[in-house]
């Protein structure tokens, strides 16, 4: 590893912050001036990857690290929000990938073009917690949205939730909508609802 050239390494970690500033568009046509980063949904995802993962007896760490490249790509094409992909072919995430990793050593090249090929193969349980924790994270920042004031975020919590498929996504989905954003601060201080 010592006499490896990782400049390209670096550019791209340059690149990937880029992803803290990167805003999640489909929430403006919900009326939401300021939604989260792309980097503040991959994190929240992760998390809940670990979770989703570890409940449905997969490998929480792999599930977590899927999520955690799953919208990598966004650094080269921006979040297109799905009426955006009616007008604009959508980018193939394994195309972008290879694009960002070819001047990186072969190590890491392979092994971060083989974590986005399983996210979009869809096939392992892995691929498919970390899928599920897509959903049911957009589903949660929804809920979110809709305690600030924005009931347009409604249409992204039903549409979300919908697409959740296994079992341990569904239940935590259900449970999240039966509880307000703040009910855990209520738990922890002790208040009554």
């Amino acid at each position: 590893m010592g006499d490896q050239d990782l400049t390209d390494v670096a550019h791209f970690l340059w690149e990937a912050g880029t992803l803290k500033n990167a805003r999640r568009t489909g929430w403006w046509m919900a009326g939401v001036r300021d939604p989260e980063s792309v980097a503040e949904h991959a994190w929240r995802t992760s998390v809940i990857a670990s979770v989703i993962a570890t409940l449905e007896g997969a490998d929480a760490a792999r599930a977590a690290h899927l999520a955690v490249w799953h919208d990598s790509q966004e650094t080269r094409t921006g979040d297109v929000n799905h009426l955006g992909k009616k007008y604009a072919a959508a980018a193939d995430p394994e195309a972008v990938t290879e694009d960002q990793t070819a001047g990186m050593p072969e190590v890491l090249r392979s092994a971060v073009r083989a974590v986005v090929a399983e996210y979009e193969a869809k096939e392992t349980p892995e691929a498919i917690c970390a899928r599920d924790a897509d959903k049911l994270e957009c589903m949660l920042q929804g809920l979110e949205y809709k305690a600030q004031g924005y009931s347009s975020a409604q249409r992204w919590i039903d549409n979300s939730r919908a697409r959740i498929v296994t079992e341990s996504g569904q239940r935590l989905a259900d449970e999240l909508l039966a509880q307000e954003p703040l009910g855990w601060l209520r738990a922890v201080m002790h208040e009554k609802s």
